[in-house]
């Protein structure tokens, strides 16, 4: 596998994986602190839209700058690249604030949309909207810095940046949280909506951090434009150009999420208010699926993340000296790393998700089904990431965005009659079968344009559900013989239930794989010590 590579995923799986966790985990006091799914979906109704409004504020332009500057400075021309950031910046600063005005201003309209009869009052929605679109005056700016860094194949900045800029949101989103609510006695709306102007908060930490990163490495980056070739003529507005076309992708790859859950705001709890069920429930379920579910489940989509946005630049840098070859190893080591984590730490979270959900939230039987039914398919999501990103680096960007659209056609058109069918477990199959359409689409774009067989993989994802069963049946014998004497409904001995059956889970899981020759490719010779230790060999 690539060194490079496993390297650079390595720093930012690490950075992006940490900041996940604490992203994840700080949902624990956060719950309780705020007081449940009420507190939940209001801090839903604001968060949801800025996420999209954030990534229109960017507009990809991170990300297709990694690309570009990884393919200006592999042809030797650093000085295009810097001219290419300082350009790009400015248009950063210019659709942050244009961003920010638009979600501000229309706030009303936008709580409008999402209220449902017997819930969230328009007003309270309205409040918490405004409060976090403060934050997209700052954030396109220190995303730009981050694809900067990353299109120099330094991975580093923007790990340290996420892990800073999480502990900053979550110390600001907890201390204000449980200091209106519980020392002062102020509302929720308030808590809720200082809870979302933490995204600003931590931001600001995360820029002052990169900024340090970019005055370190000033010198070093000068030398390199001193060096610079100078042979590529191409002006201000073509590089704008060139990067608003390739931008556009990254947008619509980078609102996936949000606007699968934004279509959840919009139609969740109004097709089950529709069915007879009250506005206050119906919330509640909406709150369960679209935050405390999709959090824990987000847990293995952090590698994908981490893989797509290392992938983008190295496949670019290939696949433009015609290094069809280079290009194809990049993404069957992708691929297969990829499909190694997820597939087995999705099915064990659907497996494990009673104690799991018990956990985080406290007992709650459609929070349990709900994760177990929905957690497989955040493997289609993972893949769709990286598959994603594959398309970028190889400029088929046009596809991208048809694949994502086809996914949110297929998740709008069967939301209502599936959640009418099913229930909430409706709208949970529509958003995996979204993800499932995009998946094979882009699975196909990247077989004909980069005529890249999937043979191999296929045989190796086979490999991977074989050993993901054995594990699984092991799994079942250790829970039901755990549950015979623990409690999987209290929070800790369900923690005890789920350390120990994932504990043999995992190594059942990874000595079939070093049987099978799996973990030698993913660990590596010099991993030879620890799977001696762990009597994988």
């Amino acid at each position: 596998m690539s060194s490079k590579l496993m390297r650079g995923t390595a720093v930012l799986t690490a950075g992006t994986l940490l900041s996940k966790i604490l992203g994840i985990l700080y949902v624990i006091p956060f719950y309780w602190i705020a007081g449940g799914e009420e507190a939940t979906i209001l801090y839903q109704y604001g968060y949801v839209p800025y996420q999209i409004f954030l990534n229109i504020a960017t507009a990809g332009v991170p990300l297709a700058v990694a690309k570009y500057i990884s393919k200006y400075n592999s042809l030797n021309e650093y000085a295009l690249s810097q001219r290419l950031y300082k350009s790009s910046t400015y248009l950063m600063i210019f659709t942050g604030i244009i961003s920010f005005l638009i979600m501000y201003i229309f706030a009303p309209l936008l709580a409008g949309m999402q209220e449902v009869s017997g819930g969230t009052s328009i007003e309270d929605i309205t409040t918490v909207i405004r409060a976090v679109s403060f934050a997209l005056l700052i954030i396109p700016v220190m995303s730009l810095l981050r694809g900067y860094f990353q299109g120099f194949h330094s991975m580093g900045p923007s790990a340290v940046s996420q892990v800073i800029e999480q502990v900053a949101r979550i110390v600001f989103l907890l201390a204000s949280t449980y200091i209106v609510l519980h020392l002062i006695g102020g509302s929720l709306v308030t808590a809720m909506s200082l809870a979302t102007f933490a995204a600003f908060v931590g931001a600001f930490f995360s820029l002052v951090c990169l900024i340090w990163y970019y005055r370190k490495r000033k010198p070093g980056i000068q030398k390199m434009i001193a060096s610079s070739e100078n042979k590529l003529q191409v002006s201000t507005l073509h590089l704008l150009k060139e990067i608003s076309i390739s931008a556009v992708p990254f947008i619509i790859v980078g609102m996936a999420m949000s606007l699968y859950q934004q279509i959840d705001l919009f139609t969740f709890a109004r097709v089950l208010t529709y069915d007879g069920m009250s506005g206050k429930a119906a919330e509640d379920l909406l709150s369960i699926f679209n935050f405390s579910v999709q959090k824990i489940i987000m847990i293995p989509g952090t590698l994908a993340l981490a893989f797509s946005m290392t992938l983008v630049p190295l496949v670019a840098a290939s696949f433009h000296k015609g290094r069809i070859r280079e290009v194809h190893h990049h993404l069957t080591a992708v691929f297969q790393v990829l499909l190694f984590l997820v597939v087995p730490a999705c099915l064990g979270i659907a497996f494990l998700a009673d104690p799991l959900y018990t956990i985080f939230y406290g007992y709650n039987a459609d929070g349990s089904m709900l994760l177990s039914f929905f957690a497989p398919f955040a493997i289609f999501f993972s893949l769709f990431s990286v598959t994603a990103a594959i398309l970028q680096g190889i400029d088929e960007q046009r596809y991208t965005v048809l694949s994502l659209l086809l996914g949110l056609l297929t998740k709008s058109v069967l939301q209502m009659p599936l959640i009418l069918l099913f229930g909430a477990k409706g709208g949970a199959l529509a958003t995996g079968l979204g993800y499932i359409v995009s998946v094979i689409f882009t699975i196909f774009i990247i077989k004909k344009y980069a005529n890249y067989s999937f043979k191999y993989i296929i045989r190796r994802l086979v490999l991977i559900l074989g050993i993901s069963f054995i594990m699984l049946l092991s799994v079942w014998i250790i829970y039901h013989g755990l549950i015979l004497f623990l409690n999987p409904h209290a929070r800790l001995t369900a923690l005890i239930i789920v350390f120990v059956s994932a504990g043999v889970g995992a190594y059942v899981y990874a000595f079939l794989a070093a049987k099978a020759g799996l973990l030698n490719y993913i660990l590596g010779d010099r991993m030879y010590k620890i799977r001696k230790k762990l009597h994988l060999i």
